[in-house]
């Protein structure tokens, strides 16, 4: 049988299907993978996206970490691909019980998926510091320098940077379902950070299927692996 003719397979004949995803969800929607350091970056700021994006130079220099931050992470014009569209789809049918995502951009949600564990945060909240009142992502894009809150203090996104733990509850949460699936769909993510990668550790069933463009460290754990861009997949899959 065809890989993607199995995932289908797979897809149709369950009830219990958790989705683990990365940046490569989003990138069909237009939303770059920072990761992947370019010219751009190179021409316009003095340091790497993984030292701008960290939690002591978001202390050190708040200014340009939210130049970089609303020039490169607020990409509030992206639209729910195929991809983000079949899992809502799929979770409405009872078949999906819940989408964990590296992602921050709430695409999952806009595609109306509503179990979503955003293991990283997401751009569209954020909150003073001092207060916690909460600010939407669009007060966060059209503030100049470091944003700050009527009480006075600063305003931080409730984003996961680096050097930052991630939130447990999530966490415990994900290895909950992950554990707990029937099939376990892993797509557009490297699997070469952790702690998110180690997540497919606790998974416990025999249907595990990779979706990816390039291999990833796991390969060799895979029941299936499907090669190609994961919304023109998706979009093949009923």
């Amino acid at each position: 049988m065809e890989p993607l003719e199995q995932l289908q397979a797979w897809v149709r004949e369950s009830n219990n299907i958790v989705f683990f995803g990365g940046a490569g969800v989003s990138t069909e929607s237009g939303i770059p993978d920072f990761r992947s350091v370019d010219g751009l970056y190179h021409q316009q700021y003095d340091y790497p996206p993984e030292t701008i994006l960290s939690h002591s130079f978001y202390r050190r220099m708040p200014e340009e970490f939210y130049r970089f931050y609303r020039a490169k992470m607020l990409c509030l014009d992206a639209r729910p691909n195929a991809a983000h569209i079949k899992l809502a789809q799929w979770e409405r049918e009872g078949r999906l019980k819940a989408v964990v995502t590296q992602n921050i951009d709430g695409l999952h949600q806009a595609a109306g998926s509503r179990v979503v564990l955003e293991l990283h945060g997401s751009v569209l909240r954020n909150y003073c510091e001092k207060c916690g009142r909460f600010y939407d992502a669009e007060f966060i894009l059209h503030s100049e320098k470091v944003p700050v809150c009527e009480c006075g203090g600063g305003i931080k996104p409730d984003v996961v940077l680096y050097e930052e733990g991630l939130n447990q509850k999530t966490l415990t949460d994900a290895v909950r379902y992950i554990s707990e699936a029937d099939v376990l769909i892993v797509g557009g993510t490297s699997l070469a950070v952790y702690p998110a990668a180690g997540l497919l550790d606790y998974y416990r069933g025999n249907k595990l299927a990779l979706v990816n463009k390039t291999p990833t460290p796991k390969d060799s754990m895979a029941n299936l692996i499907v090669q190609g861009n994961i919304g023109e997949i998706f979009a093949r899959l009923d």
